[in-house]
């Protein structure tokens, strides 16, 4: 483990000692848990962008037809 020292507002620093009492844990384990749990939601977003920028680019209108509704282009289950 790395200490770190941080700067917190009096308001901030409040509610961080509150909210690690409710949770029984220190204010220190509260932050590196909070941190870890931003850290993994942002390596899950990053992942899924690789994963949908790596598809090829599809036509919006086939062969000169209609083009798509918005409720088919906002489809999610199409993009999986």
């Amino acid at each position: 483990m790395k200490n770190v020292t941080i700067t917190l507002d009096e308001e901030t620093a409040r509610w961080a000692r509150m909210e690690a009492a409710r949770r029984e844990m220190s204010v220190s384990r509260l932050i590196r848990n909070v941190l870890q749990e931003n850290m993994r939601q942002n390596a899950g977003y990053e992942l899924a962008m690789r994963r949908y920028l790596s598809q090829p680019a599809r036509a919006l209108n086939v062969a000169g037809g209609p083009y798509p509704t918005r409720d088919e282009i906002h489809d999610r289950a199409g993009l999986r």
